[in-house]
């Protein structure tokens, strides 16, 4: 939701969300229903340096898992106001929820010993030694021309919610489950559940969601139309169609960055080979092109 500009205003999400959600309203007019995820990188790791910052003048440190939680519910009012004043405006009734969702990982996952996943804004050079000399894992990225901050990413198994979601759709109701991936989450040796420090990837949290509910369709939207051969080069071109064994190949190769688009790419690989259903990258903006069949990149099994 935010402006890729740099914007990370509150006014600025609510105006980009509001933007979405008229995209949203336009795909369930065309006769789809919904259920909404939502990344939450950027928002986050600003939440979770606010913690940090306010933990120096003495309150009590938020852990990640619980700064997950709090961008779920911050995230999912934006959206949930949003989609409702435009489905008010378009004149159709629905009722629109966000549910706070856990996510199960496996604690021993090696993603713990090797922070990948990007969060908070882009850090000027100048100052990642500061950084650094609090604890953080820094990596930098060229194409932006700044460093991210990095988190541990483990893959989901299972969404603890997922009956809750299903029960909710089945209901009619427009549910924004899943945000930043869910709460990481484990099996203590009694069975309860605690938190994980990490932030599961939201779009493979999205396509096991998909699974879960026997969705018809994963649509990833992002800021790019498609998936691109050689993004970035001079010799870039979108792929209307791959395959999933192709997908697996190029992923295996490291083709597609494994901070932005591998993951959406995985994502969508996971959900064409469990279910053959439609599997689909594209922008917001021509995001009902793409169920059409004449925009973004498709999966095929």
């Amino acid at each position: 939701m935010q402006d890729p500009r740099g914007d990370d205003s509150v006014a600025s999400d609510f105006e980009r969300t509001a933007h979405t959600a008229e995209h949203l309203v336009a795909i369930v007019q065309a006769g789809w229903r919904l259920v909404i995820s939502h990344g939450n990188g950027p928002q986050v790791g600003n939440h979770l340096y606010r913690s940090e910052l306010a933990h120096e003048d003495g309150l009590p440190l938020l852990p990640l898992d619980v700064c997950v939680a709090d961008t779920q519910g911050g995230m999912g009012y934006v959206l949930q106001q949003s989609l409702a004043n435009a489905f008010h405006a378009a004149d159709l009734p629905a009722v629109v929820t966000t549910l706070v969702t856990q996510v199960l990982v496996d604690e021993n996952d090696p993603a713990f010993e090797a922070p990948s996943k990007p969060v908070g804004e882009m850090i000027p050079s100048e100052k990642v030694m500061a950084l650094r000399d609090r604890g953080w894992t820094l990596v930098e990225d060229q194409r932006r021309g700044g460093w991210r901050r990095v988190v541990p990413s483990p893959d989901p198994k299972e969404i603890i919610e997922a009956g809750a979601i299903k029960a909710l759709v089945d209901g009619g109701v427009i549910v924004v489950a899943a945000g930043g991936g869910g709460i990481p989450v484990r099996h203590a040796e009694d069975g309860s559940l605690e938190g994980l420090a990490a932030v599961i990837d939201k779009d493979l949290a999205s396509a096991m969601l998909a699974i879960d509910l026997d969705a018809d369709g994963l649509l990833i939207l992002t800021d790019v139309e498609s998936v691109y051969d050689g993004y970035g080069t001079e010799n870039e071109r979108p792929l209307a169609q791959v395959s999933t064994s192709d997908a697996r190949e190029r992923l295996e190769a490291g083709g597609f960055d494994h901070g932005s688009m591998g993951p959406k790419l995985e994502a969508l690989v996971r959900f064409s080979e469990a279910t053959g259903k439609l599997a689909m990258l594209t922008s917001i903006e021509r995001a009902e092109q793409a169920l059409q069949g004449s925009a973004g990149t498709r999966v095929v099994r």
